[in-house]
């Protein structure tokens, strides 16, 4: 496994977030394969539509962790790209491949499937909230490629209002831990 360098994500958003598909997510010790992402760009859906204190990072860095609560109760892991322009990767579903018992408690469940499947599950699973906001990738959190591979399908974002059309959702297909919503 090597780590993925910073100019990974130094490319287009919408590039990095399909790329993203199969790698491997470490926090804490605890390895994840990526099944799931959106792409967030200068669109409507997106924090970046309008630069505020809040969205900054997603113009000012790539290779960061942008978390934010949504609902005022689930967290959301994003990673900043794009060098030339506002952007962010949203993961939406990781599959868990190690510490299936620390995870099980974290999210209060003894299924497996439901443990990452979505945004919000993931990072309750993970222990991700605000304090890994704004931190480079490849200290708390790190990014790998083992060399998988997997199929990779792509559809309109969920859960939004705004710029609906864009088919910047990118899942493994056939993966039993891509998010159903």
């Amino acid at each position: 496994m090597k780590p993925l360098p910073q100019s990974f994500f130094a490319r287009d958003t919408v590039v990095v977030a399909q790329d993203l598909i199969g790698k491997i997510i470490e926090i804490k010790g605890i390895k994840s394969r990526i099944v799931e992402t959106e792409a967030y760009c200068r669109d409507e859906a997106s924090h970046a539509h309008k630069k505020t204190e809040r969205s900054q990072i997603m113009f000012d860095t790539y290779s960061y962790v942008y978390v934010y609560l949504i609902y005022g109760m689930y967290h959301c892991l994003n990673f900043t790209a794009n060098k030339k322009d506002a952007g962010a990767v949203l993961i939406r579903a990781v599959e868990p491949l190690d510490n299936f018992e620390k995870l099980k408690l974290n999210r209060n469940t003894d299924k497996i499937t439901s443990l990452c499947s979505g945004p919000g599950k993931l990072c309750q699973a993970l222990g991700i909230d605000k304090k890994y906001n704004g931190l480079k990738l490849g200290e708390e959190i790190k990014i790998f490629d083992d060399g998988f591979t997997a199929k990779i399908g792509s559809s309109s974002r969920i859960g939004i209002v705004k710029a609906k059309e864009l088919p910047w959702r990118f899942f493994a297909e056939g993966s039993e831990f891509v998010s159903k919503s």
